[in-house]
C-alpha cells in the first residue's frame, strides 16, 4: 500500500493530556470516603474531554469535598465557606473561555452559602456544580447538616435531630431560570461519570446532587445507602443520562421520565418512601444564562472601555 493516494488523514493533536496531567498531590480523605469516586471521574471526565488543565478551573469552598481543588493539577480556588458560587460565577463571568466547575457540600451549599446558592440558580452562569451529600459536617467532626434526616446523632444533637432536613434537589428545582438537575450516587462509577459527562455538556448552571458516602460519622446511612437496592430507581429517557445495558442492570428498578417536566422532576425529588431517582430530572435548554451578557465587551482595550465610561458619564452632565 505504499504511495497509495489517500482522501483523509488523522488529526494528530499537539498536545495529549493524559491521567497524569490532572493528577495532583495525594488526597487525604478518610478511606471509603465517596470524594475519591468523584475526584477518579472528573480526573477520567476532564482526560475524555482534553480539557485543557491551563484553561480548566476548580473551585470550592470549606469542608471535606472542599479539598478537591488541591488534588487537581489544574487552576483552583479553594474559597471561604460558603462563598463557592460568588467566585466561579466572576470567574465565568469574564472568563467564558474558561471550564468552570464548582465543588460544595451539604453544609457548603445548603447552610452558610445557600444565599450564593440560590442566585446562582437564577443566574445560570455556565458552570458544572457538583454538591457532595453525605448529611453530616465531616471536616469540623460530625455535627449536624442542614440536610441530616430527623433523628440524625452527632455532637450538635446528641438525642437526635428533631429539624426535617432541606432537599437540595426541590430547593434548586424551586428557583426561577433553573437550567438542568441531575442526581447520581458516589459508589456506581458508570451513573456517575455519565452524569458529571451530561452537566458538563449542558450549557448552563449544571446542578448535579452527589449521595455520598461517609464511612467515619454515617456508617449506618453508608451500609443503607449501598445494599438498599429498592430505594435506588434509574430514571430512563433516550435523551437524557444514558448508560450501556451492562450499566443499567446495576439498576433493580427504573422508570421513565420526561426531563422537560419540572412538575414531574418535582415529584421525584421529593424521596417519598425513601426512593431515590438518579439521572436527569430536568433541563431547560432554553434558559437564558447570564455570563452571555458579561461576555460583549470582551477584549476592548483600556482606551475602548475609558471612552464608553466618558459617553455614558457625558449623558450625565449638567
Amino acid at each position: 500500500m505504499f504511495g497509495l493516494k489517500l482522501d483523509m488523514a488523522c488529526e494528530i493533536p499537539d498536545k495529549y493530556y493524559s491521567l497524569e496531567d490532572y493528577e495532583k498531590a495525594e488526597p487525604r480523605w478518610c478511606p471509603g470516603c465517596g470524594d475519591h469516586s468523584v475526584l477518579t471521574n472528573i480526573q477520567k471526565l476532564c482526560r475524555e474531554k482534553q480539557l485543557d488543565p491551563a484553561k480548566t478551573v476548580f473551585v470550592s469552598g470549606i469542608g471535606c469535598s472542599s479539598r478537591f481543588p488541591h488534588y487537581m493539577k489544574t487552576y483552583g480556588f479553594h474559597g471561604l465557606h460558603g462563598r463557592a458560587f460568588p467566585v466561579a460565577s466572576g470567574i465565568k463571568f469574564r472568563r467564558p473561555d474558561l471550564d468552570v466547575f464548582v465543588i460544595t457540600g451539604d453544609g457548603d451549599c445548603c447552610s452558610i452559602g445557600a444565599g450564593a446558592w440560590v442566585h446562582a440558580i437564577r443566574y445560570n452562569i455556565n458552570m458544572t456544580v457538583m454538591l457532595f451529600n453525605n448529611e453530616i459536617y465531616g471536616l469540623t467532626k460530625n455535627q449536624t447538616s442542614p440536610t441530616s434526616r430527623v433523628g440524625t446523632k452527632s455532637n450538635t444533637s446528641p438525642r437526635g435531630s428533631i429539624l426535617p432536613p432541606i432537599n437540595p434537589l426541590q430547593t434548586t428545582l424551586g428557583v426561577a431560570n433553573v437550567s438542568f438537575v441531575a442526581q447520581t450516587v458516589d459508589w456506581n462509577p458508570a451513573h456517575l461519570y455519565a452524569t458529571l459527562n451530561a452537566a458538563h455538556e449542558h450549557k448552563g448552571f449544571s446542578f448535579v446532587h452527589i449521595v455520598q458516602r461517609c464511612p467515619v460519622f454515617q456508617p449506618d446511612l453508608v451500609d443503607e445507602f449501598t445494599s438498599g437496592k429498592d430505594a435506588f430507581h434509574l430514571i430512563k429517557n433516550e435523551n437524557g443520562i444514558v448508560l450501556d445495558e451492562k450499566a443499567e442492570k446495576t439498576f433493580k428498578n427504573s422508570v421513565e421520565h420526561d426531563h422537560t417536566d419540572i412538575n414531574a422532576a418535582r415529584h421525584l425529588a421529593e424521596h417519598e418512601n425513601g426512593k431515590f431517582y438518579l439521572g436527569l430530572l430536568y433541563q431547560n435548554k432554553e434558559a437564558q444564562c447570564y455570563d452571555d451578557y458579561g461576555a460583549h465587551n470582551l477584549g476592548f482595550t483600556a482606551e475602548q472601555k475609558m471612552s464608553v465610561l466618558n459617553e455614558e458619564l457625558d449623558k450625565r452632565a449638567i
